[in-house]
C-alpha cells in the first residue's frame, strides 16, 4: 500500500512541476505527504529520538528546521557566496570584459563552423568561472552570437551552441558541482581535479565536433533559413578595464593554490575564498571610482546571496525533504532492493539513474532541482550496491545539466531564443542529437573512471 501511495505522490509531484507549480512547495508538500504516509504505514518517522521535539506531527516541520540550518551553514552559505560573487562581477563589469578577452582570438578564423566548435569550448571555459548559464548566454549573446552570424552560421545554430555552453556545470563555482562533491564526501577541488575535470573535458570535446557536424548539417539542408540575420543584441556597457578580466580567476586561483594539490599547509573553503575576492574586487572599484560611490556596491554582493537563498538553497531543502520522505516511507529500499535481488549490474542501474534524471531535467527544464531531490539519496544507494557515491553522482551532476540544454522550457534556452527571435523548440531540435551523444559520453566516461 505505502508503495502505491508513493508511487502516486512521486507521479503527482512530477506533473505539477512540469505544469509550472512553483518547485519548492511542491516539493516541500510531496515530501511532507510522504513523510505522513510513513508514519501511518509504519515505515518510519522524520527525526530519531534524539532530534525528536516530542511529538511526531511537529516533527514533520522539526525536520525542515533541521535540514535548514544544516544546509544554510555548511553547503548553502558556499552557494550564496559563489552567486554573490557572480552578481557583483556581472554589475561591475568584469564577467563582459572576460568574455570579450577569451572570445577575441576566435576573429582570426575564417572557417564558420570551426568558430563555432571552439567557440562553445570558450564558453564551456568561461562557464568555471561565470557559473549562471542564462548569464553567460546572455554575454555569448552580446560576444559570440555576432561573430558567427557574420561569418555565415545561422541564427539557429548559433543560439543553439550558446544555449550549451554551461551544459556540464563544471568547477567549484557550480551549485550542483558543490553539491555532487559534498555528498560524495570529498572537496569540491578534488572532485573538480580529480574526476570532473577529465570526464567533462572529453565530453566537451565530443560536443565541439557534434556541434561541428550537426549545425553545419542543418544549415546546409536549409533548416532555420526563415530567421532573418538583422537581429541586434544589446546591453549596458559598464566600461570596465581590460585588466578587470582578472578579478572572476581570483577565487579560483586562491581554491586551487591553497589546496591539497599545491600548498597544503593553508586552508580555504569556498566562502572564504569568495569573501576575499569580492573584497579585492571592491578596493579596486574604490582606487579606479572613489570610495563614495563604490562602497555601496557591497549591497549588490549581499543581494546575490539572498537571491541564491531564495531561489536556489530552498530548492535544495525541499529535494532533501522530498528525498527524505521516499527514504523514510520505503520506496528507496524497495527499489534497491528488486535491483540487487534481479542481480542488474552497478553500471546498468548508474546508467537507469542518469536516464532518470535526465527525464526529469527535459521535464522540469532545469538541473538543479531534480539533482538537489536525487542526490541526498545517492550515499544511501552507493552503500547498498557496493560503490562509492562519486561513481553516481558524477554522471548524474553532468547528465543533469546536458539533458537541460533539450529542454524547451530551460531558462537558458527560452532567453537566448527570445533574444534572437527563434523558437526554443527549434533551439532543441539542434542541442538534441548534441546533447544525446554527450550524455552518452559522460556516463561511459564517468563508468570507466570510478568503477
Amino acid at each position: 500500500m505505502t508503495t502505491m501511495f508513493s508511487l502516486a505522490v512521486i507521479f503527482i509531484t512530477g506533473f505539477l512541476i512540469f505544469r509550472k507549480y512553483n518547485p519548492q512547495a511542491v516539493l516541500f508538500f510531496g515530501g511532507l505527504l510522504l513523510l505522513i504516509g510513513a508514519i501511518v504505514g509504519g515505515t518510519g518517522v522524520p527525526l530519531v529520538e534524539s532530534q525528536s521535539s516530542g511529538s511526531i506531527l511537529l516533527d514533520l516541520f522539526t525536520f525542515i528546521k533541521v535540514k535548514m540550518s544544516s544546509t544554510v551553514a555548511g553547503l548553502g552559505l558556499y552557494i550564496m557566496a559563489v552567486a554573490g560573487f557572480a552578481k557583483y562581477m556581472d554589475h561591475i563589469g568584469a564577467s563582459q570584459v572576460l568574455v570579450q578577452v577569451t572570445l577575441k582570438p576566435l576573429q582570426k578564423f575564417q572557417s564558420p563552423y570551426m568558430v563555432l566548435a571552439l567557440g562553445y569550448l570558450a564558453g564551456q571555459l568561461l562557464n568555471v568561472f561565470i557559473p549562471s548559464a542564462a548569464g553567460l548566454g546572455l554575454l555569448l549573446m552580446v560576444t559570440l552570437y555576432p561573430v558567427l552570424t557574420k561569418l555565415g552560421v545561422s541564427k539557429v545554430s548559433a543560439v543553439a551552441v550558446i544555449a550549451t555552453s554551461a551544459c556540464l556545470d563544471l568547477g567549484p563555482a557550480s551549485g550542483n558541482s558543490v553539491m555532487a562533491a559534498t555528498n560524495s564526501g570529498m572537496d569540491v577541488t578534488e572532485y573538480f581535479m580529480n574526476y570532473q575535470f577529465l570526464v567533462g573535458g572529453v565530453t566537451a570535446i565530443a560536443i565541439a565536433i557534434m556541434h561541428f557536424f550537426v549545425q553545419r548539417y542543418y544549415d546546409a539542408k536549409g533548416h532555420g533559413a526563415e530567421y532573418s540575420q538583422d537581429v541586434e543584441v544589446d546591453v549596458k556597457d559598464k566600461e570596465a578595464p581590460i585588466w578587470y578580466c582578472l578579478l572572476p580567476l581570483v577565487p579560483l586561483v586562491l581554491i586551487f593554490t591553497f589546496s591539497k594539490m599545491v600548498v597544503s599547509s593553508v586552508k580555504i573553503d569556498i566562502a572564504t575564498a569568495m569573501f576575499l575576492s569580492v573584497t579585492i574586487a571592491l578596493l579596486c572599484e574604490v582606487i579606479r571610482k572613489g570610495a563614495k560611490d563604490t562602497l555601496g556596491s557591497l549591497l549588490v554582493y549581499f543581494d546575490g546571496m539572498g537571491n541564491a537563498f531564495a531561489r536556489v538553497i530552498t530548492l535544495i531543502v525541499a529535494g532533501q525533504v522530498f528525498a527524505h520522505g521516499l527514504k523514510t516511507i520505503g520506496i528507496l529500499d524497495t527499489a534497491i532492493n528488486a535491483a540487487t535481488s534481479a542481480s542488474i549490474p552497478v553500471a546498468v542501474l548508474v546508467v537507469i539513474m542518469v536516464v532518470v534524471i535526465a527525464m526529469f531535467s527535459i521535464l522540469m527544464g532545469s538541473g538543479n532541482a531534480p539533482f538537489f531531490s536525487f542526490a541526498a539519496l545517492v550515499p544511501d544507494i552507493a552503500a547498498k550496491v557496493g560503490v562509492g557515491p562519486i561513481a553516481m553522482l558524477l554522471p548524474m551532476q553532468l547528465g543533469s545539466g546536458i539533458a537541460r540544454s533539450m529542454s524547451p522550457i530551460a531558462g537558458v534556452i527560452i532567453g537566448v531564443a527570445g533574444i534572437a527571435g527563434v523558437s526554443p523548440f527549434d533551439i532543441v531540435k539542434r542541442t538534441a542529437p548534441v546533447m544525446v551523444v554527450a550524455l552518452v559520453v559522460s556516463t561511459g566516461m564517468s563508468l570507466l573512471l570510478t568503477l
